[in-house]
């Protein structure tokens, strides 16, 4: 390679870079210094998150936040950047504009073209970055379902499932019962999300 050519070479993006990022409802989020883009998210997976946060939101003990969409720095050289559907941490580990350690909990919703990218890449992603647990929503329609990683020695195992009508029962970040089948579901889903 020649001098020219190294010279032309890119600088790695940063968080100031996803500033100048048209504001057109896909989601931006940086790996290694490269603009990783997804589809603004779908009906469904809105849904979700918003009866995820509401839920949480009821059943958290004063102290705790529960936030859709924050955007996490998991280098110091901020080029590498992601955005879980929802989070949860200490109030008192809020930071502005983004998060730069770890929440307590990340949670993905997973899409079409996120499956690899939740199931392996973020997990990958979260684990090193030391989110304690991790979950993971598949939204099925006929048995939508949550499955639970928690953070041991560096990497997740596997924790508790539950799909469709089934109790998901947690106990971290704090005391959780949940019923996935309700997060999407039609019908009087806050009387019956917690099971």
């Amino acid at each position: 390679m020649d001098a020219r050519a190294t010279h032309r070479q890119r600088a790695p993006l940063t968080v100031d870079d996803l500033e100048r990022v048209p504001d057109d409802g896909r989601r931006y989020e940086l790996v290694d210094g490269r603009l990783d883009v997804s589809p603004a998210p779908a009906y469904g997976h809105g849904v979700i998150e918003g009866r995820l946060c509401f839920h949480l939101n009821a059943v958290a003990p004063d102290g705790y936040v529960v936030a859709p969409g924050v955007g996490l720095n998991l280098n110091a050289e901020r080029t590498h950047h992601r955005i879980p559907d929802v989070v949860v941490l200490h109030e008192e580990d809020g930071e502005h504009p983004y998060l730069t350690k770890p929440p307590l909990l990340a949670v993905e919703v997973v899409s079409p073209e996120s499956v690899f990218r939740d199931h392996h890449t973020k997990r990958r992603e979260y684990a090193a970055f030391g989110i304690e647990a991790y979950w993971i929503i598949s939204p099925a329609a006929d048995k939508p379902g949550i499955a639970e990683l928690r953070l041991a020695d560096g990497e997740y195992s596997e924790g508790r499932q539950a799909f469709g009508e089934d109790v998901f029962e947690t106990d971290f970040p704090f005391p959780v019962k949940l019923v996935p089948h309700w997060l999407l579901a039609a019908g009087p889903w806050r009387k019956h999300i917690g099971g």
